[in-house]
């Protein structure tokens, strides 16, 4: 009789760990998806703003066409982008090319005293910093996620329900490189 009792005991122990294993599981799921949604909206903000960003700079320099034409495709593919990774290449891909953008203001000091550009560039730079954030908090729930299905007891129940490894959202390529600091 007694050793019914241990052994039902034990299988409840099981049973209780297994769905809250599996539970903690479907919650760091979800939180990942909250973060890569956090990102998608920041980054959905930032794609609506260039448009007015390009608008304005039209105006001081319309023969500067091809810079302004490869901003708008790049946000374009970016905005057509599926899962993270893709999403972070694009991405890359149009923040290098909204780069010229302001490379190009530089050559037009009237541009850089216009308010507008100056207020869009502004708000360009607030969102840049909630991207940041954004993917800061996605990398730190994506590596607890990884943590969770990797680390024995928990992998166990991760496989046998096919959780998956989250992503991480690198830095672009040109954000590794070393800076040259000459005086």
């Amino acid at each position: 009789m007694i050793v019914l009792i241990v052994i039902a005991v034990i299988a409840v122990v099981i049973v209780i760990w297994c769905v809250s294993t599996y539970n903690s599981l479907v919650m760091l799921r979800n939180k990942t998806e909250e973060a890569e949604a956090g990102i998608d909206a920041h980054l959905q903000q930032r794609y609506d703003l260039v448009p007015n960003l390009v608008e304005t700079v039209k105006g001081y320099a319309r023969h500067e066409s091809q810079t302004l034409e490869s901003v708008i495709a790049a946000r374009n593919a970016a905005l057509n982008a599926k899962g993270v990774k893709d999403k972070a290449e694009k991405d890359d891909a149009f923040t290098s090319a909204l780069k010229g953008v302001f490379a190009l203001a530089e050559s037009y000091p009237e541009l850089k005293a216009n308010a507008n550009f100056a207020e869009l560039q502004r708000q360009l730079e607030s969102i840049e910093n909630d991207i940041l954030s954004a993917r800061k908090y996605y990398n730190a729930v994506a590596r607890e996620m990884n943590d969770k299905i990797m680390v024995f007891p928990s992998s166990i129940i991760a496989s046998a329900f096919r959780f998956t490894k989250a992503d991480y959202i690198e830095a672009e390529s040109e954000a590794r490189s070393r800076v040259e600091v000459r005086f």
